[in-house]
């Protein structure tokens, strides 16, 4: 069995939601302000249809929800 590692897996919507806590329209949102520093997706086929298949590398999802902790944290500070 392959060890895990962040930087290469890929995670769909429903895992996305759950590590980031947000719903899909929030999430959408986020990936249209470049201030926002969200991981844009991964497309999983080669297809530009609208609802082609895509994918958020999961290491970039969890320094993503570090960074609003740390600002959180510099807030309170």
């Amino acid at each position: 069995m392959t060890p895990f590692d962040p930087a290469t897996t890929l995670i769909r919507m429903p895992r996305l939601e759950i590590a980031t806590g947000l719903k899909r329209s929030t999430i959408y949102k986020l990936m249209q302000c470049p201030d926002s520093g969200f991981p844009q997706p991964v497309k999983l086929s080669n297809s530009t249809a609208r609802g082609a298949p895509v994918a958020w590398v999961f290491s970039e999802v969890q320094s993503w929800v570090k960074s609003r902790i740390e600002a959180r944290d510099q807030v309170a500070a």
